[in-house]
């Protein structure tokens, strides 16, 4: 690998990690919204949903406590994440795609309201609720937090 290409890499690693990718990428009509400013779109089209999370959920067993049961959760459930809006808000501050992505990386792990929206998904899951409906509920129980 040359100078050049090395320099590149380094600078998209720090734009990346600075959340400059995905405002770059908004406004060069990339990374399609699927939030307002303030939460959720109003759609039930699950295709417009999904996050598009494509990274496997990190192992439970690497986690204690709740943190642990968290990861578990997703790991059983991540379809169902990946159709949820994380209200930590952490897809304008770190490009996350969805609910799913905090289970992708160590975010989960320090992050309680994305541990509680897990929790409760999965719950609702075991019901056998519809994603729709799944997304209602955890969005009314959390929308609030905003």
């Amino acid at each position: 690998m040359n100078r050049r290409s090395m320099f590149k890499l380094m600078a998209l690693g720090l734009l990346s990690s600075a959340g400059v990718t995905v405002k770059l990428a908004e406004a060069a009509g990339g990374y399609p919204r699927r939030h307002t400013p303030r939460g959720p779109i109003a759609t039930t089209d699950l295709k417009v949903l999904r996050g598009g999370e494509m990274r496997p959920i990190l192992d439970g067993k690497y986690f204690a406590g709740p943190a642990g049961r968290a990861y578990q959760v997703a790991a059983e459930i991540p379809d169902v994440l990946d159709h949820l809006y994380c209200y930590c808000e952490c897809e304008p501050t770190i490009g996350h795609k969805s609910l799913k992505s905090c289970f992708v990386d160590l975010h989960g792990a320090n992050c309680g309201i994305c541990q509680q929206q897990a929790i409760m998904a999965w719950r609702l899951n075991k019901k056998q609720l519809p994603i729709l409906q799944i997304r209602q509920e955890v969005d009314q129980a959390f929308s609030k937090r905003l």
